[in-house]
């Protein structure tokens, strides 16, 4: 499931019944939003780059996409709920041309008097809920959400529930709570997601509706209430402290999509892709639970003043999928410079010989439009900062470059078509069709070239949209070996329009490279592929709903300047066998096999106290034979615990094993190359 959930879902817990009284105050559409309903329908179908009608079909989904955003691990609804909200299955269309979205109002009041009831039961009888929990006895928790059904009975949610409260125990357990802490713990979490549910607004509610709708169109699409919508431009011009980071509200969870380059969660390197936040703190405080929360709520909790800590409860990804750990991030504005493009110089033995490569760290494609508007004839920009890096890399006697764009999720498209030019003639960069079908190409005028030597592209799957043109490029040119992984995908052109109330971010254009393939969905495969810990399935445009398809246009004229294609058998061949033999990459594939068997046995989790401390341990166990088998490899000293590993990075001052690699792969092009024209 990877729907956006931009409104609030509820953990579940176990009830029976409840003697409160149903206290919140059913929900009625605004008036102000009839008409923002009718503009979003006219520009889904007038504007968007599909062009489709919205009719009873997108109406069937869109229905599906509300009940998700609403009630994401079907929790609270049973199947008969769902049969008695079935006729409204079709009418989601008419309702947003009509301006009348009283039906979305009507199944979310339905929704918040059954979370109500439930979360009030709970917070009664939690205390005799922990205290009566058999961890001995022998069952499991479904925890894949896609397979999960909708309760035909309350005895059968009850017991759903149950176990779900008994697994949240059960996790604090094995984190070494007492019963006590527990306790609080829960109590907290469930005050908290009530007086959210008491606290809903309308505005809420339509930017739910409208983005279960929008989102039928693609996943790129989504309308933004006022208060969404501030929060937006804020993520947008990055003019807030926090810890650089992109949240996603998924199955009730705080998910990190990616971290903004330069940011303090890059920079702390402890926060992950695919982490889920489950509290938040401030300093000296106690930590607040915020599974379920609102993801503005939870974003307005992590961001604060610059220089303070804010601390975090994740359950990392590439741990067992239950185990927590706490982390500590100091808050700070994401700055230009922090941003910037870096060099670092590589030295590669071979035989008597020692080679530099160069490699430059582009972590975004950047421009300061301030200075730029204020005539400032010395603004920063990536173009300019690579060209700078360049030509210093060259008076240090590098044998070749390695462009890495592992991370950069975008940026400027200019600067991307500006920085492509560095390494091509004049020439088309990229193609870009819009709805009406007109094609533009947009390319480099100036026929000088900084660097015309030997060239790898570094990218990995979290390589997007600007990136991934500039990999494409140089892929079509033969100008550059691409070496990683599958980047991510994203070949389409969003605009922001702005609506009576809030904002509409809307799919307008794709992009296509110059050999005539969109990048979209497929993403820049790799010449030559290196392992990766992120997985294709569940991360990417193809991971995610409703992505507009790939497809190719004509090819435009360009030259290809050398012939990549004719030397990859022999350099796989040595890549193949050199890394057979790297202990950091032995240690990474064995690391994504154990990600791999974890994802697969993780879809069902035992409750059973016994089994969940011997897959902690033997999970332990497996992590620290793996990274102490590297560190012999290395000759680096041995670590004892788990914990030890992250406090002993400083003794790992190797260059990375992607880009050291990706170093013996350009010289061995080299060598290749002069025996061929010797």
């Amino acid at each position: 499931m990877t729907y956006k959930h931009l409104f609030v879902g509820l953990l579940s817990t176990s009830i029976l019944a409840s003697t409160h009284l149903f206290a919140v105050e059913p929900l009625q559409p605004s008036p102000d939003y009839s008409r923002v309903s009718r503009e979003i329908v006219d520009m889904l179908e007038g504007v968007h780059y599909n062009k489709l009608t919205i009719d009873d079909s997108v109406s069937s989904q869109a229905f599906d996409n509300y009940l998700d955003a609403i009630d994401p691990t079907r929790s609270f609804f049973l199947q008969s709920d769902i049969d008695s909200l079935e006729k409204y299955r079709y009418q989601f269309d008419d309702a947003l041309r009509q301006g009348d979205t009283s039906i979305a109002y009507e199944i979310y009041n339905l929704y918040l008097e059954r979370a109500e009831s439930r979360l009030e039961y709970t917070l009664d009888h939690v205390i005799d809920m922990v205290k009566g929990f058999d961890y001995s006895k022998q069952e499991s928790l479904s925890l894949d959400p896609d397979t999960i059904p909708w309760a035909k009975t309350t005895e059968q949610l009850d017991d759903y529930w149950r176990k779900r409260v008994k697994n949240r125990a059960l996790t604090l357990k094995l984190n070494g709570e007492s019963d006590d802490k527990i306790i609080d713990i829960i109590e907290r979490r469930y005050k908290n997601q009530l007086r959210l549910v008491q606290q809903t607004h309308a505005s809420d509610i339509f930017q739910t509706f409208a983005n279960s709708v929008a989102e039928v169109l693609d996943p790129h699409t989504s309308y933004f209430a006022p208060r969404a919508s501030e929060t937006f431009n804020i993520n947008m011009s990055l003019s807030l402290e926090g810890i650089g980071a992109v949240l996603q509200m998924e199955d009730d969870y705080t998910r990190v999509v990616r971290l903004i380059p330069g940011g303090p969660a890059e920079r702390q390197s402890e926060l992950q892709p695919n982490d889920r936040i489950i509290a938040v703190g401030q300093e000296g405080k106690n930590m607040v639970d915020v599974v379920g929360m609102r993801l503005d709520d939870v974003v307005d909790m992590i961001r604060g003043e610059r220089g303070t800590k804010v601390q975090l409860e994740i359950i990392p990804s590439q741990g067992d999928g239950q185990t927590s750990r706490k982390i500590a991030i100091v808050r700070d504005k994401v700055k230009l410079e922090d941003q910037s493009a870096q060099k670092r110089i590589i030295e590669v033995k071979r035989g008597d010989q020692t080679y530099k490569v160069g490699v430059i760290e582009l972590p975004t494609f950047y421009s300061d439009f301030a200075a730029i508007q204020a005539g400032d004839r010395n603004f920063k920009s990536s173009t300019r900062d690579t060209k700078r890096l360049i030509e210093e890399l060259r008076q240090e006697d590098v044998t070749a470059i390695i462009l890495d764009l592992r991370n950069n999720g975008g940026g400027s498209l200019q600067e991307a078509n500006a920085l492509a030019g560095l390494f091509i003639p004049a020439g088309p960069v990229v193609q870009i069709r819009d709805a009406s079908g007109r094609v533009s190409i947009l390319g480099d005028t100036d026929r000088s070239v900084t660097y015309s030597g030997p060239l790898a592209v570094l990218v990995n799957r979290m390589s997007a949209s600007a990136s991934e043109i500039v990999a494409g490029a140089l892929q079509d040119y033969g100008r550059a070996l691409i070496l990683g992984g599958q980047t991510f995908g994203k070949g389409t052109v969003q605009v922001l329009q702005e609506l009576d109330k809030g904002q509409l971010k809307i799919t307008q254009a794709k992009f296509y490279r110059v050999s005539g393939e969109s990048t979209q969905h497929k993403g820049v495969h790799p010449d030559i592929a290196f392992p990766s810990l992120l997985d294709e399935n569940s991360v990417g445009e193809s991971a995610l709903d409703n992505p507009l398809p790939w497809d190719q246009i004509h090819e435009t004229r360009y030259p290809v300047y050398w012939d990549f294609a004719s030397y990859l058998p022999e350099l796989e061949q040595r890549h193949d066998a050199r890394v057979e033999k790297d202990p950091d990459f032995t240690a990474l594939v064995e690391q994504i096999e154990e990600v791999r068997l974890q994802s697969e046995q993780f879809k069902s989790i035992s409750l059973n106290l016994k089994d969940r401390e011997q897959q902690r341990n033997e999970g332990e166990t497996r992590e620290l034979a793996r990274e102490n088998k590297r560190r012999k490899a290395l000759g680096l000293p041995q670590v004892k615990r788990i914990e030890d590993i992250a406090t002993h990075t400083e003794d790992d001052d190797l260059p990375d094993a992607y880009a050291k690699e990706a170093s013996e792969i350009l010289l061995d092009f080299i060598a290749l190359y002069q025996q061929q024209n010797s």
